[in-house]
This record gives C-alpha cells, sequence and structure tokens, in this order.
C-alpha cells in the first residue's frame, strides 16, 4: 500500500505534485497552500477551496449573527459599521488569495486599536494588510463621521473583534479558517456583495454595504401543526 507522502500513515489517493508522490485527501483538505506549496495548476486546489469554504461558511453564519447581536448590544449602529467595514476589506483583500492567513486579520485588527486608542502605544511598523485596513477606515471615517465607531468606542469593539476572529480561527499558528468561513459565507448567501467586491480595484473607495450586508435573523421556532405543509 503507498502511505500518504505527508503524514505516511493513511493510504495515499491522491497525486499531489508538490510532494512529488500519493496524498491521502484528508492532509490534502487541511494542508494545502498552508503547509504543502501547491503549483496553481493542481486539479484539486480550486475545488477543495471551494467545497473547505462552503463548509466554512455553514459554521460561520450563526457565530457571526451571534457577534453582531453582541455588536448591537455594546454600541447600536456605529459598532456593527466598523465590523461590517472590516469584513468588506477583508473579502475585498483577500477573496482571490490563497496563501492569507487568520493571523493577518488579527495583527490588522491590533494594530488598527492601537492607532484608535486614546494611548499613545509605540508600535513598529504596520504590516502590508493592517496599513490597508487602516486606510480604509480613515476614508470612510472622513467621508461618514457620524456613522462609525471612533476612538471613544473603537478599542473597546476591536477587542471583542480580536477575540470573534481568534475563537473562529482556533489554535492552529497558520489557520485560514476565520478566512474561509467569511469569504464563504459572503459568496455563498450575498454573491451580489461578492460580485462587487471582487471588481472593486482602488483602495480607498471602499463602498460600505451597510443593511444588505448585516446577517439575517435568526429562524423563529415552528410548531407543527394543521397548518404547516410539513405533513
Amino acid at each position: 500500500m503507498s502511505h500518504c507522502a505527508y503524514c505516511t500513515q493513511r493510504k495515499g489517493k491522491r497525486p499531489c505534485p508538490a510532494l512529488a508522490g500519493l496524498i491521502c485527501s484528508q492532509c490534502c483538505g487541511e494542508h494545502r497552500i498552508v503547509r504543502v506549496s501547491c503549483p496553481a495548476d493542481c486539479v484539486y486546489l480550486e475545488s477543495g477551496s471551494d467545497y473547505q469554504q462552503k463548509r466554512l461558511a455553514v459554521q460561520f453564519m450563526p457565530v457571526r449573527r451571534e457577534f453582531y447581536r453582541e455588536l448591537t448590544e455594546l454600541g447600536d449602529k456605529k459598532a456593527v459599521a466598523l465590523f461590517n467595514l472590516v469584513e468588506v476589506v477583508v473579502f475585498g483583500y483577500f477573496h482571490s488569495r490563497r496563501d492569507g492567513q487568520d493571523a493577518e486579520i488579527v495583527a490588522a485588527l491590533q494594530a488598527l486599536r492601537r492607532t484608535l486608542s486614546p494611548l499613545h502605544v509605540p508600535a513598529g511598523p504596520m504590516p502590508v494588510f493592517a496599513e490597508h485596513l487602516k486606510k480604509e477606515y480613515d476614508t470612510f471615517k472622513k467621508q461618514n463621521p457620524q456613522d462609525i465607531a471612533d476612538t471613544s468606542s473603537a478599542p473597546e469593539i476591536l477587542d471583542r473583534a480580536i477575540a470573534f476572529v481568534s475563537r473562529f480561527s482556533g489554535t492552529d499558528f497558520q489557520s485560514q479558517r476565520f478566512l474561509g468561513g467569511l469569504i464563504g459565507y459572503v459568496r455563498a448567501y450575498h454573491p451580489e456583495i461578492a460580485e462587487h467586491l471582487a471588481k472593486q480595484r482602488e483602495p480607498g473607495h471602499i463602498i460600505l454595504p451597510g443593511q444588505q450586508f448585516m446577517p439575517p435573523p435568526a429562524p423563529e421556532p415552528h410548531t407543527h401543526g394543521p397548518g404547516c405543509h410539513h405533513h
């Protein structure tokens, strides 16, 4: 039996050009791009990524809805608008990249929090995505000063956002779980927004989708009875 070239435990079933051998489907799904340097023309790359995103989107939707409920209670529309902007910027920046990692999102949120903190916190140069997120925030804040959280409330909101992203991401240092969940969610449940953001190229001109990007309400409890259509 030919063992998986990655784990050497399970049976290898898929030819892996990066490992010059066979890889099991579990290792292919878990480690592609992150730990295996997959070539762009690998036949399993796109279909596997799409499947993972769709699977994660289903898991992401209810926890995202709960987080938006928490934000609404914390800071009303301005808190919601801040995280909504973060999601829009994340999708626009990472939707076509396979090498993005959740750690980049967390680092960018931490950097934005430092710049919006009333206390000066010395820090080194910002990572590339952190600079991009800060630029989009500044642009939106300048154009819509009354619609998004500012230095008075943004640090606490961003602390909660960091915790939310970290929880969904999990403990894997190179996790892409949050990115996969968010990108899969937008593509599955808001395809018109996904298409719009995919075409939007010029930085500093993010159009915040607003209420149409909000999570749908939780379904009402259903009791079977003579009037329902489940009989």
